[in-house]
């Protein structure tokens, strides 16, 4: 060690870590990045949980093990949130996204009869679109296609699908043949579970306690517990909120490469290609507004607002959904809680890596996350769905700023030309269990008004042939036809 480590009381490994990730020149240390990254650890942590949950709830013939999906969940979680870090250097995180493992559970496999390996394929596919588009640098064409109310509509939708899951995973609302949905029988043991997990959630998120939904999480699944043991209800399954037989076993990895593409024949390849790329504009505009908000809070912009060398955070993140489909975990995408470690200081890609040993760390733990009732992590997923729905606060902001025209949320819906599409578009996505039918409504409606009021200019080309596409395939749907 030198004098000068020796006078500084920096260690030999501390030094190179500061070179390494540059840590002087952020202004930042090696403490400050190791507390940085335990915090976007645990408030991330959550997913670990959820995620299984998703992928598991569907009741269809090739339903994902939660051992596997657990195992999965965290090594990818994992490994993409190091090579994040070590790619960027910048403190991002990644994870299996919320709202895209709910389509793949309740779309793909639930909704279309994919298999579990089908599912995961169209994942896949999306996210080597992605990765073509990034490596091809045309990501900003496309974002100029799509309007941007369109775009928050699509998060928007996709936070009241994950709400409405959870509504009817904690019981709180059930199907009813007259009126579709009605208000579930809230004097059941799992409806009590529930109410109790969102009351304690919500609690922990009004005292600004960080990791506020895994708390959440396991404090109802102690609830779950106390309660089955008190009155030996048999309301869960089998094995569900009871103390696990072992609390650690050997990750399951059975799932890894279980993918398929066999999705085009089961499909036909006009629907195939639409839901692969409604699932990747999903993920593309989520991964975007996810950089360019963290990015704002950490300091990574500069003065035009704009992400320096965003090239290799996009090509990780696509690369994310690859291999979340190729593991069988679901799409994994950059995660707006890597804010939380940046909150606490933390800014090098030191935190990220530090938050991927953790994730990975946790993959023998999967019995724990067996013993979870639905009704635990319910509360979780009313809660990501409203945070999804932000963004029409974040544009409110912004638009009062710039307009003295009164809005709504950030969008006009008094303009037949935005609030239409937007409504179909956010509407669509919770009621008919689809994101793909809720963009597909979205731009077709959007596209025809346009029209109808002689702005056809305004519409981009891109517009017109996906509306054709989505015109096709509802179509399709109408006559029966497999195209």
């Amino acid at each position: 060690m030198g004098e000068r480590a020796m006078a500084t009381g920096v260690t030999g490994s501390e030094s190179w870590l500061e070179r390494f990730f540059h840590l002087r020149e952020l202004g930042t240390n090696v403490r400050t990045e190791i507390l940085a990254g335990v915090t976007t650890f645990i408030v991330m942590a959550y997913i670990i949980f959820v995620n299984p949950q998703i992928l598991h709830t569907p009741d269809v013939p090739d339903k994902l093990p939660i051992s596997a999906v657990t195992t999965a969940t965290a090594l990818v979680a994992g490994i993409m949130t190091i090579a994040m870090g070590l790619a960027t250097n910048r403190a991002f995180a990644m994870a299996p996204g919320m709202g895209l493992n709910a389509v793949v559970a309740f779309q793909l496999m639930g909704a279309m009869g994919l298999t579990a390996a089908e599912a995961m394929g169209v994942i896949v596919a999306e996210g080597i679109v992605i990765t073509i588009l990034v490596l091809l640098g045309i990501r900003r064409y496309v974002m100029e296609a799509i309007p941007l109310e369109l775009k928050q509509a699509i998060s928007v939708g996709i936070g009241l699908f994950i709400l409405l899951i959870g509504l009817v995973n904690g019981g709180i609302v059930v199907a009813d043949p007259a009126t579709l949905v009605r208000l579930g029988d809230l004097r059941g043991v799992p409806v009590f579970v529930t109410g109790v997990g969102l009351i304690i959630t919500l609690f922990l998120l009004a005292r600004g306690i960080r990791g506020a939904l895994l708390w959440g999480i396991l404090l109802t699944t102690v609830v779950a517990i106390v309660v089955r043991a008190v009155t030996g209800t048999e309301a869960f399954p089998p094995g569900v909120a009871q103390l696990p037989s072992q609390w650690i076993a050997v990750p399951d990895f059975s799932r890894i490469g279980d993918f398929s593409f066999g999705f085009f024949t089961k499909l036909g390849v006009l629907t195939a290609i639409l839901v692969v790329f409604s699932i990747m504009l999903a993920d593309f505009f989520d991964t975007m507004g996810t950089l360019i908000g963290v990015g704002r809070r950490a300091g990574y912009l500069n003065e035009r607002g704009e992400f320096p060398q965003a090239q290799r955070a996009l090509l990780v993140d696509s690369l994310g959904a690859v291999m979340g489909g190729a593991c069988s975990a679901s799409s994994a995408t950059t995660y707006i809680e890597s804010a939380a470690g940046i909150s606490v200081g933390g800014r090098s890609g030191l935190v990220s890596v530090v938050t991927g040993i953790l994730f990975l760390l946790s993959m023998p733990f999967w019995p724990v996350v067996g013993i979870v009732p639905a009704q635990a992590t319910a509360p979780a997923l009313i809660i990501v769905g409203w945070m999804m729905m932000g963004v029409l606060s974040e544009a409110e902001a912004e638009a009062e700023a710039k307009e003295s025209r009164v809005r709504i949320g950030g969008i006009d819906f008094a303009n037949l030309e935005i609030g239409l599409p937007v409504t179909a578009t956010m509407l669509m996505m919770p009621f008919a269990y689809s994101i793909t039918d809720g963009i597909g409504a979205g731009f077709i409606t959007y596209t025809l008004i346009k029209v109808f009021r002689g702005k056809y200019h305004e519409v981009h080309p891109v517009l017109y042939v996906v509306s054709l596409a989505f015109i096709i395939y509802f179509l399709r749907h109408a006559l029966g036809l497999v195209v």
